[in-house]
């Protein structure tokens, strides 16, 4: 029996499923749920229509309240509003359970990108030899963050993985009690969390998924690669971000660095002792038993009874584990030799670690703190800075910087960043020595501009009294020009003889950090990918000179104007002259539960992420070189693009439009995350203060997605104009880097509707700006089209078209409602005496519904 088409199984597993299940919400014993669920339906035609002939979500709301309600008073409309909202939460989460239920259907598990795909393809290229050199030497980190685009609570999140099992299992009966609980569950924080509770949230994908996702990996590799040969390597890392980011979030204290390091170790020996516990079960023959035992015993005292203290090492389980091999082997014929490699699989690529905790801070910041310990030097020691340190030029400082020696001690300093910075590297240390190397020893540096900021950064260390620091100093490149001048600044860095010794003391490896939400921020779609794709060029280039291996670790977001979208193609892509010995990506908010939140969901990412490595260097290793004449049409595309997103961003409309047309101000009063929505404490809203996450989310909620497409019309328009469209249709036709990243765009255009804000068109002060932002969707869409050879967006992913196409459907009506509330604010406030209250209320009405959209779209920020 054939396999259906992927678009088949997609309305089999989950459209039909969905309609079937979302049936069953009306028979739910809720109050006013029948009169809600029968109401909503008719709501959701009435605004399809209502959009087709242009109307304002004012006039369809007013119609449909006269047309179905019996009172259309504004408290009734209100309230009808919240129990829509409330309805369509609990719909979105209903159809995530859905589509994650059916990922191993509607996926192929074992077809193109999987680990058994590589094998298949090294064995009949005759290139297993390679695979294997490769696989020892490679690794794919992932990188958890706390960035807050999660707003699905963690009692939801419950909910949402017992309802997937149980449609997976087609149990109505289960089913039909989880959405009941489902309608009893609210949906909001209360208070906003602090950085340790985002750490524990995200912890339990740790446990619950990439614990055993990683370690099935790595051990099908073992057994099927490797013939049962011990992998040396750690092919998959992690990294964690809650509580040790303190870029822009002075919430993030050295206590609770201390303290989500701590729980982060006691979750590892968890995972360990739930395994061992299971071995006990198998491993009950002489001579091994009671080797077992001693360790169960160990690891529930580390894990239950520690209060910090730790009751068996790293090195002591390890040696114990191998000796059990050692005798299974010899004595008892190999009996449940592949559980017990397990286990040993997942020890070597966690430790007691199990995510390496990042320490982050802001380069800004790191210019105040110095200011604060030269002072003191000044005052106290003059022997460690010179007195004309502030005359000196940046060359000057970097030589002062190379060689500085102290003990700093955080208490002789009142300002508060300043202790807690200095106290940063302190804790590292001590996390260091209780959770091994790995546990923390990575200091990023956001929003990097020289190489004096990373001297800076590097001189804390040795002002701390740790001469020889095992941490890996990474600077973070975001804007256009930052990334312009990243070679130069690494130029300088590897030519300083004392940082130049500090990397040999590293294995002469590198890690620097590129971020694509900034990039796209600061300067357009176009531009942000090609100068982050030519940065690393130049940067594999001067780091090759100098004998440093570099690794690139991105900064990605969810959405495409972020870095997300098909990013295992990005890395298929990139060609010979670009170092791709390691990827290294960030995860943020939706993308964690959406793209690893199940197991099957985070094999299948983790699995096309390392395929992307080993077909860019085995089976494509110079497929994807650009030849000069793609660079020089890429050069042309970005140029033009990026001076039609700058005489956008600076259009004095721009931020305005945001303030009073979006819901970019609403973002700071969720209760999602414990950062702050803009670094600085101003009430004006400053473009470079602005986070990337409400910037990309405010653009979303609208449904006009600026930044995933803003500049590719126009520079497309530029080629056709100019009779030289064959250019750009070669370059589509033959680099994969240049198809995805137009692949990614079309997705973000499928995911806008300007019907929704086409009203905005006749305000007086933001209709022609709103104009501007359309006319370039239109181009962007034509010509996406044009080049793809496509009548609709994204009609070569039909699933995922079919996906978002659903989404869009059910929050049809979250949409309409938001804007309704944004246009009642906006006259309320107009009005000679606002009603603070009924302000108040719909203000509560956009926060909520915000919420909704969010979490429909799984990539929208």
């Amino acid at each position: 029996m054939y396999t259906l088409p992927k678009i088949e199984r997609f309305n089999q597993n989950v459209l039909s499923k969905y309609n079937i299940y979302n049936s069953v919400f009306i028979t739910l014993p809720f109050d006013s749920i029948d009169n809600t669920g029968v109401l909503l339906p008719l709501f959701t035609e009435v605004c399809e229509s209502g959009f087709k002939k242009q109307q304002t979500p004012k006039a369809i709301i007013d119609f449909f309240a006269e047309k179905y309600l019996t009172s259309t008073s504004e408290a009734d409309k209100i309230d009808l509003m919240f129990r829509f909202i409330q309805y369509i939460e609990r719909q979105i989460v209903l159809f995530d359970a859905v589509e994650d239920a059916a990922f191993p259907v509607v996926n192929n598990m074992e077809g193109r990108g999987s680990l058994r795909d590589i094998k298949e393809k090294a064995d009949a290229k005759n290139k297993k030899e390679e695979l294997v050199d490769f696989l020892e030497n490679f690794n794919v980190r992932t990188v958890l963050t706390a960035h807050p685009t999660q707003f699905y609570t963690g009692a939801v999140l419950g909910i949402i993985n017992d309802l997937t099992d149980a449609i997976r299992g087609n149990n109505l009966l289960k089913i039909k009690q989880l959405l009941s609980q489902l309608g009893k569950t609210p949906f909001i924080k209360n208070e906003k969390p602090n950085p340790y509770d985002e750490a524990v949230s995200l912890i339990w994908y740790l446990e619950n998924v990439f614990y055993h996702t990683s370690g099935d990996m790595v051990h099908y590799l073992q057994k099927n690669v490797f013939k049962g040969v011990t992998i040396q390597n750690k092919l998959i890392e992690l990294g964690f971000w809650p509580g040790g980011d303190r870029d822009g979030n002075p919430f993030v204290t050295n206590e609770i660095t201390l303290k989500v390091a701590e729980r982060l170790r006691s979750s590892i020996l968890k995972c360990y002792y739930v395994d061992i516990r299971n071995l006990k079960r198998k491993l009950t023959f002489s001579g091994v038993d009671n080797i077992v035992a001693e360790l169960e015993y160990k690891l529930y005292r580390s894990v239950f009874y520690s209060r910090g203290e730790i009751y068996i090492t790293l090195d002591e389980f390890k040696e114990r584990l191998n000796e059990i091999k050692k005798i299974v082997i010899n004595q008892h014929q190999s009996l449940y030799l592949d559980d017990l490699e397990a286990l040993l699989i997942k020890v070597n690529l966690f430790g007691f670690h199990f995510a390496t905790l990042d320490v982050r801070q802001n380069s800004k910041i790191h210019d105040s703190v110095f200011e604060d310990i030269v002072d003191y030097y000044l005052k106290n020691d003059n022997s460690v800075f010179p007195e004309n340190y502030y005359q000196l030029t940046s060359e000057e400082k970097i030589v002062v910087l190379s060689n500085v020696k102290g003990n700093l001690d955080p208490e002789n300093f009142e300002n508060e960043i300043t202790k807690s910075t200095i106290g940063s590297i302190q804790v590292i240390k001590t996390i260091q020595e209780k959770n091994g190397e790995y546990g923390s020893n990575r200091y990023i540096i956001s929003n990097n501009e020289s190489a004096q900021n990373v001297m800076e950064a590097f001189a804390l260390f040795k002002l701390s009294n740790w001469d020889n620091p095992s941490v890996d100093v990474i600077p973070l490149f975001e804007s256009v020009e930052d990334l312009q001048n990243a070679h130069n600044v690494m130029e300088t860095l590897y030519t300083n003889a004392v940082y130049s010794s500090h990397l040999e003391s590293r294995e002469m490896k590198q890690t620097i950090m590129l971020g694509f939400s900034d990039g796209t921020k600061d300067g357009g779609y176009l531009m942000a990918n090609w100068g982050i794709y030519k940065a690393k060029e130049e940067l594999t280039a001067i780091s090759r000179k100098y004998g440093v291996k570099v690794v690139f670790f991105d900064g990605r977001g969810g959405p495409p104007a972020r870095g997300g979208g098909k990013t295992h193609k990005f890395y298929a892509s990139l060609g010979p002259k670009i170092e791709n010995k390691e990827i290294q990506i960030t995860i943020q908010g939706q993308t964690i539960s959406s793209n690893f939140g199940t197991l099957d969901s985070c094999r299948y990412n983790l699995e096309n992420l390392l395929s992307a490595g080993v077909s860019n260097q085995i089976f494509e290793k110079n497929d994807n070189e650009l030849s000069v004449t793609e660079k020089n049409v890429l050069d042309q595309l970005s140029d033009i693009g990026y001076q039609k997103y700058l005489s956008f961003k600076n259009h004095p409309k721009f931020i305005p439009y945001l303030e009073q047309m979006s819901t970019l101000k609403y973002y700071a009063k969720t209760n999602i995350g414990s950062r702050p929505s803009k670094r600085s404490k101003s009430d004006k809203l400053d473009f470079k203060d602005l986070r990337a996450i409400p910037f990309v989310g405010s653009w979303s909620q609208l449904k006009q997605n600026v930044p995933g497409f803003f500049g590719v019309g126009t520079a497309l328009k530029h080629f056709e104009n100019t009779q030289q469209w064959d250019k750009v249709q070669d370059l589509y036709n033959n680099s994969l880097f240049f198809k995805t990243l137009l692949e990614n765009s079309m997705m973000s255009l499928t995911k806008s509707f300007f019907p929704l804000t086409e009203y905005m068109k006749n305000d007086p002060e933001f209709g022609a700006f709103w104009q501007i932002i359309y006319d370039e969707f239109l181009e962007s869409k034509r010509l996406l089209l044009k080049i793809a050879g496509h009548k609709e967006l994204m009609e070569n992913y039909p699933d995922g078209k079919a996906s978002i196409q659903i989404r869009e459907h059910i929050v049809l009506p979250l949409l309409t409602i938001q804007q309704y509330a944004l246009l009642r604010i906006n006259e309320l406030n107009k009005s000679n005496e606002p009603d603070v209250n009924l302000i108040k209320v719909y203000e509560k009405i956009v926060m909520r519904s915000l919420f909704g959209n969010t979490n429909a779209s799984r990539n929208s920020a």
